[in-house]
């Protein structure tokens, strides 16, 4: 084979890449809009054994006329910096175009993160607790992970404090 015969072999490859690249990228909405995901409850579950185990709901809202497959999420429950909960979830249902869901989540709680947690309460005088929870959720395909922050505090004593306004979400590639 001449050299010539490999340039344009080369050339042609090359043109080829751009083309599919092209295509692929041509296939992105440009008005996409990222989901907007909220905790919308946090409750215990009846336990058969020592360790306490949780149901996590959360609201999905498309905004986007395309439909949403989310193929995973993963998520964590921290309290006083604690990683009480941590857990992944699959098999979602479809979220059409325009419309919201509320997702069930079910985790067992981390019998040693528990206990460290309450050895750290027994020194602390303040009956409000500051908690976290992340979540990545997984759409697949083209489209970037979505990344989830809510932190606020709740009381020991069953009042009700205010949510702070400092939840977030971020968008972040895998």
């Amino acid at each position: 084979m001449t050299f010539k015969n490999r340039k344009w072999i080369i050339n042609g490859l090359m043109l080829s890449l751009v083309s599919f690249f092209l295509q692929a990228c041509a296939t992105l909405d440009p008005d996409y809009e990222e989901p907007v995901v909220t905790i919308s409850s946090f409750r215990a579950l009846p336990s058969e054994g020592a360790v306490p185990s949780f149901e996590i709901g959360l609201n999905i809202l498309n905004p986007n006329s395309s439909s949403l497959q989310l193929q995973g999420i993963v998520y964590t429950v921290s309290v006083q910096g604690h990683d009480l909960v941590k857990g992944v979830g699959k098999d979602f249902p479809l979220l059409e175009g325009y419309s919201e869901q509320t997702v069930k989540l079910t985790a067992t709680a981390n019998m040693f993160a528990g206990i460290r947690l309450v050895m750290d309460l027994m020194n602390k005088t303040s009956e409000e607790l500051e908690y976290e929870f992340e979540a990545k959720l997984d759409t697949g395909g083209l489209w970037p992970s979505i990344k989830v922050r809510e932190n606020g505090s709740f009381r020991m004593d069953g009042k009700v404090t205010v949510p702070e306004a400092d939840a977030e979400t971020v968008q972040q590639e895998t």
